[in-house]
């Protein structure tokens, strides 16, 4: 298995993962996640792809398979009045193809994602994961993460 950064031929690996993850939102929260959507247009999809500020690590396969991702994103508030100005790698998305999981394709593309956040000098690593995910939430636990914060909600 490869790691490494996202390439503009790994689109249709990534959006058929990306379909697997709206299928998981979209389960739990219908009511916020459309069931027949894309998350991104292929033109928005490359510019991505090739945007250093906002690298997109893959797993594949011997043969070039896209088994997983992770979209990240650099974070940084700079001269901001109570916030320090740490460099922060936010895990956008992440996601395992669902006919491989429990394969430790997920781990190994966290660890990379970290070595990488450290490599470019970050001070953390931060992701959201919605509540009702409960596979996901136990698999970043298992990672060594710890809740930083929580979001809530009231429906009206």
């Amino acid at each position: 298995m490869e790691m490494r950064r996202a390439r503009t031929s790994d689109s249709d690996g990534i959006n058929r993962l990306l379909r697997q993850v709206l299928d998981v939102h979209h389960s739990v929260r219908p009511d916020l996640f459309k069931g027949d959507a894309k998350k991104y247009t292929d033109s928005e999809l490359y510019d991505i792809i090739k945007d250093d500020k906002r690298p997109i690590f893959v797993a594949a396969d011997g043969d070039g398979k896209i088994l997983g991702y992770a979209f990240c994103v650099f974070v940084r508030h700079e001269n901001d009045n109570i916030l320090t100005d740490i460099k922060t790698l936010y895990i956008d998305d992440l996601c395992v193809d669902e006919n491989c999981r429990g394969e430790h394709i997920g781990s190994a593309l966290y660890n990379y994602v970290l070595d990488f956040a450290k490599r470019e000098g970050c001070y953390n690593v931060t992701l959201n994961v919605w509540a009702d995910n409960t596979g996901a939430r136990r698999f970043y636990e298992k990672c060594g993460l710890r809740e930083q914060k929580i979001g809530m909600e009231k429906i009206l």
